[in-house]
């Protein structure tokens, strides 16, 4: 009779654990289910572009990208302490969704066709243009004045050669290993101009030790249209960013986050893009 009462809470006790660990399974990180209730979820971003996605000396997170990826988590039903930032490089973003390895990229991801062979976008929540960053008191104001003239870009990157190619063929190309070399070479001189994406270039022209040294040429080269990577075929979590990020620009937050990570630089920027409005 003793051994038939331990044998029932033994029982009982094993019951109780069983299901406190299955209801405890969302307390793991994982790439995010969507459904928040405690859990985590992953998202990637750039560690590297002030203004966009940077991760800072004491390991918080800032910029435009973080800031929406924060917005739309949040619309998913993740707090901000829920949120794993992924740093997910150029090159690896589409592995990276179709490894799982994160829910979704918010990391100046523009759409193009190519890509949209690999993953589907949500947005576009930006329209960005390849411009060129020059010193407040430069006599460049469009893109042949860089005849002659040292214009910086990081290695690999097709940005400066396409103006050598197609706008200023005597254009001096000097390629960097990373665009905080460039504006370093902007400031002391070493270089005349600086070219990619102006939301990038306005996030290095907004840091403190920048600020009133330099501004956007104001050129639109190029249309880029930012978007949220999300895995392919993973419908429902589309259909949820863009929500999100309807719901981000109604209620003025879209607004305010460019105007704190853009605002230093006067960034002249284009106004919220309607989802699913691919600018050519």
């Amino acid at each position: 009779m003793k051994l038939r009462k331990v044998s029932a809470a033994a029982a009982t006790a094993l019951v109780l654990a069983l299901t406190a660990t299955a209801c405890g399974g969302d307390d793991d990180s994982d790439s995010g289910s969507g459904s928040g209730g405690g859990g985590k979820i992953k998202v990637g971003i750039k560690y590297d572009q002030p203004g966009l996605g940077l991760k800072e000396p004491d390991g918080s997170f800032s910029g435009f990208d973080v800031d929406v990826a924060t917005y739309v988590a949040k619309e998913l039903g993740y707090e901000p302490d829920q949120i794993e930032f992924v740093e997910t490089k150029s090159a690896d973003r589409e592995n990276a969704l179709a490894r799982g390895d994160v829910k979704f990229i918010t990391a100046t991801y523009s759409i193009n066709d190519e890509r949209k062979q690999k993953v589907d976008f949500a947005g576009p929540y930006l329209l960005a243009h390849q411009d060129l960053l020059v010193k407040s008191d430069s006599d460049i104001t469009k893109a042949t004045d860089l005849n002659g003239k040292k214009l910086c870009s990081v290695t690999g990157s097709t940005s400066a050669q396409n103006v050598k190619n197609d706008i200023a063929p005597k254009a001096q190309l000097k390629q960097y290993g990373g665009y905080s070399e460039c504006i370093a070479g902007l400031q002391s001189g070493a270089v005349d101009a600086v070219t990619t994406d102006d939301s990038i270039l306005a996030g290095f022209a907004a840091q403190d030790q920048y600020k009133g040294q330099f501004k956007l040429a104001g050129l639109k080269l190029s249309n880029e249209n930012y978007g949220i990577g999300v895995k392919k075929g993973d419908s429902a979590t589309l259909d949820k960013i863009n929500t999100a990020l309807e719901k981000m620009v109604s209620d003025g937050a879209w607004d305010t986050a460019v105007k704190e990570n853009f605002g230093p630089a006067d960034y002249k920027n284009e106004p919220a893009p309607k989802i699913g409005n691919i600018v050519q």
